[in-house]
């Protein structure tokens, strides 16, 4: 009766457009009152505060910041450029350079709407004009910019791996490795789709998108000379750095995740202002402001989901779940289609961070009894959920890239169709191939 109630009112709130955050404190707030009346409700503040002044996820507001200041830094420019002069003159260069920069890209900010509007600005009247139809052009950017939570830095994988090891041991270090096949899977997916999209002469939709970017768009023309590539090169090598500064610190013991996001923040700081200097100081107070808006919508969400989980798990409804899902069948292949029916689902609808904290406790006990590594599970799920970036009616990449693309959200919703096919199979493929996601950190013996 617990669980009906419980998820009964979230899902009823997220149906009449409550934000997602909101709808889940409310929900818990509910079942704690019915519980034991106002005496009940001192635990939010303890909960919440216990969960997001975790060491752990100090990482996200770091991250998050260093996303924004590369974003000032003029960094996603200069990869564009590179990919550009590296790809961008060979047959569907231009979706080469897309779903490349996107990867770079994905590396510095680990979230897919910051990639999104990193890249959208540039690449989506880039596409148009290379003869992609708009909706296709958002579409391809709406999905790739879903890479973004799946390469380490990933600030999906940290989430995950604090709210997995109330259950299992497992540490971020080996999910970010963990991620890197998968999201270049993805992107090989993505760009193989698009070769299928049949191109138009649409250069009169540049018009109702921004014809001053439009007008200084010039991928895909002719192939590079090597004095070119070395300069594009040169300009991007400080943008290039930051995921080998990150990771390599990380993997060499030189510090952990979140004294690695506070490291990117204070590199990202230098490179806009002293070297690239597209970095002023005027921008840092908007800089700061921009960051902190975003941090505290994730740390709202982080808190109430926390609540939602305390009762899950206090009131045993997980394992009620998960019981009540091995008593129809404890077939391996059949589970795991059934859970990424769900996270399919659920991923259109909420948050990935919201999705981890509801889920996981539900949902990892079934893997671990039908014998799922926790890392091969986190992957296949961070990859459903980032998938959901990309789907109505609550797909984050989807708003940010009809906004660009200045076209409604049905519109963009069809032109990510292919892409969204090209997807699931790639998940479907991580799902039942549990060495795409476990080989390589087994093999550098994360």
């Amino acid at each position: 009766m617990t669980a009906l109630l419980l998820f009964g009112l979230f899902f009823i709130l997220v149906f009449l457009n409550v934000p997602v955050a909101i709808s889940l404190g409310l929900a818990s707030i509910t079942i704690l009152f019915l519980d034991n009346g106002f005496a009940s409700l001192g635990l939010v503040p303890s909960i919440m505060y216990a969960t997001i002044s975790s060491f752990t996820l100090l990482a996200i507001p770091f991250f998050i910041l260093a996303g924004v200041i590369m974003e000032y830094a003029g960094i996603s420019k200069r990869l564009i450029d590179f990919a550009n002069v590296c790809v961008g003159h060979r047959k569907n260069g231009i979706v080469l350079v897309t779903v490349i920069t996107a990867l770079f890209f994905a590396a510095i900010s680990g979230s897919g709407p910051a990639t999104v509007a990193a890249i959208g600005a540039i690449l989506i009247p880039a596409l148009v004009k290379n003869g992609y139809p708009k909706n296709i052009a958002a579409g391809l950017i709406a999905s790739s910019g879903s890479i973004g939570i799946i390469i380490p830095p990933s600030i999906a994988f940290i989430v995950f791996a604090v709210v997995a090891n109330d259950l299992v041991p497992i540490t971020i270090s080996r999910l970010f490795i963990a991620g890197i096949i998968p999201g270049l899977l993805l992107g090989v997916a993505l760009v193989i789709a698009a070769m299928f999209v049949k191109k138009t002469n649409v250069t009169q939709d540049l018009k109702s998108i921004d014809s001053e970017i439009a007008a200084t768009v010039n991928i895909g023309k002719k192939k590079s000379s090597g004095k070119e590539i070395a300069s594009a090169f040169y300009s991007a090598i400080w943008g290039l750095l930051i995921p080998i500064i990150i990771l390599g610190g990380i993997y060499g013991g030189i510090f952990t995740p979140t004294e690695a996001a506070a490291v990117a923040v204070f590199y990202a700081l230098i490179v806009g202002l002293f070297i690239y200097r597209d970095l002023k100081p005027k921008h840092l107070p908007k800089i700061f402001i921009d960051a902190s808006v975003q941090t505290a919508v994730v740390m709202l969400i982080v808190g109430a989901a926390s609540l939602f989980s305390y009762i899950i798990t206090t009131k045993r409804i997980a394992q009620t779940i998960s019981e009540a899902m091995l008593a129809v069948t404890e077939n391996k292949i059949l589970i795991l289609l059934m859970v990424t029916v769900i996270l399919l689902i659920i991923g259109a609808f909420i948050d990935a961070i919201s999705a981890f904290y509801l889920l996981v406790p539900i949902l990892l006990p079934i893997m671990l009894h039908i014998g799922v590594d926790p890392t091969t599970f986190g992957v296949f799920m961070t990859v459903n959920l980032a998938i959901g970036l990309f789907t109505p009616p609550v797909g984050l990449n989807l708003y940010v890239a009809s906004g660009i693309a200045r076209i409604p959200l049905k519109d963009i919703t069809r032109g990510t169709i292919p892409f969204l096919i090209a997807s699931i199979i790639v998940l479907l493929l991580i799902t039942y191939i549990p060495a795409l996601s476990n080989w390589l950190p087994d093999l550098l013996d994360m």
